[in-house]
């Protein structure tokens, strides 16, 4: 099943003579349970991918299709009940509260979408013990180390019914060794059924997805299904 189907999305920005085409017919379908990554220079559309992609923005042509939902034939509150119930989000600067504990952060989401306190608690915890940090849970962001943080947003990404994961440079503010523990945990979701996007400069850390693509100036240039690959795909388009 496919989770996220992307057709012919174009996004402009500006009106002509300024304007500038961050994406042009880009193509993009990730079924459940596979992890693709997405590379390219700065400015090559990148971040615009995912923003379309979780319903942030839309695109000035094109679809989206979210589990079976065309992204255009929804009201905004509708879009918005989509991002929550559906798509999770892993930002490079994790994004957490910081009067918040970890437990609190992960189970908001899910508080804000109606759910009652006691099952969204946990339904947390139990994202949060799946990624090895049951004995955090009451800890606040500045009680906790960046691996931890970032785990943490993973967990608030995946809580829940989530079957879309999207992230933006997700291992970008740590070292190389929790960078890999970020893409091992987002590889385990996907084990669970979950489909993730993954955007990251790190050739080593996109070797772990089903599907590298690479994007430059606003097109998907290249993309590769095999791990070797990565390297050479990146020597026939450097960054």
């Amino acid at each position: 099943m496919n989770v996220l189907e992307m057709r012919q999305i174009t996004k402009v920005y500006g009106t002509a003579p300024n304007e500038v085409h961050a994406l042009s017919g880009v193509d993009l379908t990730v079924e459940a349970g596979h992890l693709v990554a997405v590379m390219g220079p700065s400015g090559s559309g990148k971040s615009t991918l995912l923003t379309i992609a979780g319903s942030l923005e839309e695109p000035t042509s094109g679809e989206v299709v979210v589990n079976g939902q065309s992204l255009g034939t929804l009201s905004r509150n509708q879009r918005a009940a989509l991002r929550r119930r559906a798509i999770g989000y892993v930002f490079q600067d994790f994004n957490l509260l910081p009067g918040l504990s970890a437990l609190e952060n992960v189970s908001l989401p899910l508080e804000l979408d109606g759910v009652g306190l006691r099952r969204a608690r946990e339904a947390g915890r139990t994202a949060l013990a799946n990624l090895g940090l049951a004995e955090r849970a009451d800890h606040f962001p500045d009680q906790l180390s960046g691996g931890e943080r970032q785990r943490v947003a993973i967990a608030r990404a995946v809580v829940g019914d989530r079957t879309l994961l999207l992230a933006d440079e997700p291992s970008g503010a740590l070292d190389s060794a929790n960078g890999e523990a970020v893409m091992r945990l987002i590889r385990d979701a996907c084990r669970r059924g979950v489909a993730a996007v993954v955007v990251t400069h790190d050739a080593q850390l996109a070797s772990w997805a089903d599907r590298v693509v690479f994007i430059r100036d606003g097109r998907v240039v290249d993309q590769t299904t095999s791990a070797s690959d990565v390297e050479s795909m990146l020597g026939r388009h450097p960054s």
